[in-house]
């Protein structure tokens, strides 16, 4: 069993290039659980984002294997390369933003994440991770959970936040220009690399401006 130290540390749901709400939560911390033991839940930020492109918000999802079915724990959910959705992501990552700030510093790195073949979907959201961590700056330490715990045993559990289809509303989102502000209105509920690669070395103090 995890020691008690974990009962006070936030539950976060593992997440395929996390929101802006997700991030900025996650900052707020300085140590956070991912969850690697629930049974994996369908049409999540788990294995999707959304990013804003010239014909709006488009939403990327990787293709997942359930070994055991339904009641598969996420930590034993494996990526499908069936088809080639790795570089079709990234193509239509530079298609969305080529044009903007950032995208020559992080871009590359990106790159290299998406062209690595993972076979669990948990590894990949670690690199995930690990890369924005460091690129945003963030002080927080990352582990994974080892057993599950149901919503009532633990404080602080966002394990259901965060949903790009039912977005929390009363989360303040300052304003910045994004790639296609001049065609289409500010969308605030995206992945967190819309942030980057516009905003780059400002997007931890932005993170840290979002009222929740």
């Amino acid at each position: 069993m995890e020691n008690s130290n974990h009962e006070e540390r936030p539950i976060f749901p593992t997440s395929y290039f996390p929101s802006i709400a997700y991030m900025s939560a996650l900052a707020r911390h300085s140590e956070i659980l991912v969850e690697h033991h629930e049974t994996f839940p369908k049409q999540t930020l788990r294995n999707r984002m959304v990013i804003p492109t010239a014909n709006g918000a488009q939403t990327l999802s990787v293709p997942v294997v359930r070994p055991i079915g339904t009641h598969t724990p996420t930590n034993q959910i494996e990526i499908s390369y069936a088809e080639r959705w790795n570089i079709i992501h990234w193509r239509t990552i530079v298609t969305a933003y080529t044009a903007s700030p950032y995208f020559l510093y992080y871009g590359d790195g990106i790159e290299t994440i998406l062209t690595k073949r993972y076979k669990y979907l948990t590894e990949l959201n670690d690199a995930i991770m690990a890369y924005l961590i460091k690129s945003l700056h963030i002080e927080c330490t990352i582990k994974a959970t080892t057993t599950y715990r149901r919503p009532e045993e633990t404080k602080q559990d966002y394990r259901d936040a965060f949903s790009y289809k039912h977005p929390d509303t009363t989360i303040q989102y300052p304003h910045y220009t994004q790639v296609f502000s001049d065609r289409q209105p500010f969308n605030s509920n995206v992945s967190v690399l819309d942030l980057l690669f516009n905003l780059g070395p400002q997007s931890k103090d932005y993170l840290r401006r979002i009222i929740a």
